[in-house]
Parts: C-alpha cells; structure tokens; sequence
C-alpha cells in the first residue's frame, strides 16, 4: 500500500526553554568574568611569541616542486566529490523482482514542496526545510511481494553555517525516541538509529508493521521506510541502513 516519506511534523528539541534559560544564566557568568580578566591583562606589559621552533613553518609556505605536489582525492575517498553528482546513483538499486509504486517518482527526484507535502503540516515543514539550507531530495521506492514497500530518501542541504543534514536527521530521531524508544544504532554511523514501530491495527484494514532507519553523512540526510502488514524484522532494516550508508 502507499506509504507517505513522513507523516511526522519538524518540531524542535525538547527542553528548549529550559535550555535557553540557564544558557542565558552562564553567560552573564562568563561574561562577568571575563570583564575582571580582561582588566587584569590589560595591566599586564605585552609578552612576545615565542619563534617557531620547526624549520619550513614561517609563512609564506613554498608551493611543492612541480612532479611533486600530493595526489587529488579519489572520488571514493572523496565525499563532497561523490555527493556533488548526479545524486540518484548513490540512492540503492530496486532489487530484481521488484515492483514500482505509484507515489516513487519517476525520475526519482522529489521537489522540495513534494518531500515538505508529505508532512502533517506541510507550510511548517517548507518553512523549516527552506530556513535549514535545503537543496535537493532524490527518493527511490519499490515493492516486494504484496504489501511490503520499501522507500529510501536522500536530502541533502547546502553547505554553509548550518547543519542542516545533522539537525533534520536530530529533529526526526527526537520524534521517533518518543514514540518508538531509542532505537538501535547503524554500524558506521555516529548517531544513526534504526526502529521498529509499534503494530498499527484499525477495524476492517490489516495489521500495519513499520521500520525506519534515519541518518546522515556529510551534507545528506538518509531516510529508509519500510512497511508490510508482516513484522519487520531488525535484520532487514539493518541491512538496508547499512548497504545505503555505504554508498555515502
């Protein structure tokens, strides 16, 4: 059955007044202090740096001898290289036997109102995606046997003051603690998790199961959402988290 990327809303951490209240408490504290140091070393007669003491440091530096100069990145050791492509290639291939659905995109590119769209509110989440550096989303989805879905989302968001991959996969990762538990984490993945849903069950409809997995690397943010009216087992979601992580 079709299954939305996310039905779950951008909201900010919890605790955010809180927060806000004793960091504005530390500094007033910092600030103060750094007041009576200030005065303190400004009394102070001025101290010299000590030389350097390693050969080929003082600036300007040589440019390498011609024949010389280090080799360029690969693009596999590259990541900003590899994710500045053609997006789509790094999403995983549908699996022989699979069949498409109909909400995949056909060129697998999704627009940044479509992916926002698939939010319970999606002029918030537009607004929030568009204030964290969005750039581009590339979707890939299919079928295994009657029910089961697969759909895998790569977002990626510009490079600049924000981190904006880290702090989407962060607001989901909130979302999904209170709902689902913590998770398990993704091998290779500082704060990756992967969850299993509670069982959805609605008179007249079958048994809904649901397994996430959400991350990021570099710049790109990785959602994975698989569906069945079969239970999902760790070992699979686990399994995709991973391969698409690799491909990073």
């Amino acid at each position: 059955m079709p299954v939305p990327a996310d039905d779950t809303p951008p909201r900010r951490r919890r605790g955010g007044r809180t927060l806000a209240l004793l960091a504005a408490a530390a500094v007033l504290g910092i600030v103060g202090g750094v007041a009576v140091g200030y005065g303190v070393q400004a009394e102070r007669e001025p101290t010299p740096l000590p030389p350097l003491n390693q050969v080929g440091l003082a600036y300007p530096a040589k440019p390498a001898a011609k024949g010389q100069e280090p080799p360029a990145l690969a693009v596999a050791d590259d990541r900003g290289l590899k994710t500045e492509g053609d997006l789509r290639k790094l999403l995983l291939p549908k699996p022989a036997g699979a069949k498409d659905v109909p909400f995949a995109p056909e060129d697998r590119w999704l627009s940044v109102s479509s992916y926002a769209g698939d939010f319970d509110s999606p002029a918030g989440a537009f607004e929030y995606l568009m204030d964290g550096g969005i750039r581009r989303v590339a979707s890939t989805a299919w079928q295994v046997g009657e029910y089961k879905t697969v759909q895998i989302n790569l977002v990626q968001f510009r490079s600049n003051d924000r981190l904006g991959a880290a702090d989407h996969a962060a607001e989901q990762r909130d979302y999904m603690d209170e709902d689902s538990g913590y998770g398990q984490p993704i091998k290779g993945s500082a704060e990756g998790r992967t969850y299993l849903l509670p069982v959805e069950k609605e008179e007249g409809y079958l048994d809904l199961y649901e397994a996430r997995a959400l991350f990021h690397r570099g710049d790109v943010m990785v959602q994975i959402f698989v569906t069945d009216t079969k239970k999902v087992s760790q070992k699979e979601i686990t399994s995709l988290a991973e391969r698409q992580l690799g491909r990073l």
